[in-house]
Formats: C-alpha cells, sequence, structure tokens
C-alpha cells in the first residue's frame, strides 16, 4: 500500500527515475520525527521534487543544486515549488536519505553550489536508478 506522503508515479519515465529516492528520502525524514504533508516529482530540465512538511516548510530537491529547505509559498505538480527564506542543505546533488535527514533536523546550511548541468552523461543516472 502507497503512503500518501510519497510522491506518485511520474508519467515522464525520466522524471520518475527520482521516485524511489524520494520515497526513500520522505521515509528518512518520517524516521526522524518530521512531520510529511505530501510530496510530487516535477518538472524537469532540471528534474525536480518537493517534499511539503507538515509545519509551514518545504524541501525541494533538483539535480543540479541538490536539496534545500525554506518557508512553503507556492508549487504542484506541473509547476515550480517556490520557497520563501530558501537555505541549502549541502551535502552533493544526492545525499543519501539518512543524511539529508539529518542536514534537515540539525538545521545544516551550505551555500547555493551548482554540482553539475542536468544535460551532463556523467553516471547521475545510474546513482539514481540504484536507489
Amino acid at each position: 500500500m502507497t503512503d500518501h506522503r510519497e510522491p506518485l508515479e511520474h508519467p515522464d519515465s525520466w522524471v520518475d527515475a527520482a521516485r524511489n529516492y524520494m520515497t526513500q528520502s520522505v521515509h528518512a525524514l518520517l524516521q526522524r520525527g518530521l512531520g510529511i504533508d505530501r510530496s510530487w516529482l516535477d518538472p524537469s530540465d532540471p528534474r525536480d521534487a518537493t517534499v511539503v512538511l507538515a509545519d509551514t516548510r518545504a524541501l525541494v530537491w533538483d539535480e543540479v543544486t541538490g536539496w534545500r529547505i525554506g518557508r512553503f509559498g507556492s508549487g504542484a505538480q506541473g509547476v515550480r515549488t517556490a520557497l520563501e527564506g530558501a537555505v541549502h542543505l549541502g551535502g552533493g546533488p544526492l545525499p543519501p536519505p539518512a543524511e539529508l535527514a539529518r542536514r534537515v533536523a540539525r538545521g545544516t546550511a551550505g551555500p547555493r553550489r551548482e554540482y553539475r548541468s542536468y544535460a551532463d552523461s556523467d553516471g547521475f543516472d545510474e546513482v539514481l536508478r540504484r536507489y
């Protein structure tokens, strides 16, 4: 049975390749005691995903800059999420879900960094698919 807080399958298989990673990230956040309201995958170029927390915050991931957290401004599947006061969490473009949860719980912040381009052929998709 699918948890309503997990991202649903995306019709674009390239975007959907991030679903297992996002699902594991949602589970890691829940295990850290963070309340999750909902999450989704979308859009692409770069691929991104949103995890809306039960409070006023949300996490946004994209394959270029990794994770950031801020106050949820707006967003929905098919529309890029707007965060207010966003802070990047560091850890690369694909930190392990448990590490992401630790960074959120500790309030870790890092500078915005572009780790890669979404157009790169650098093995990122193979790593993403391992989740």
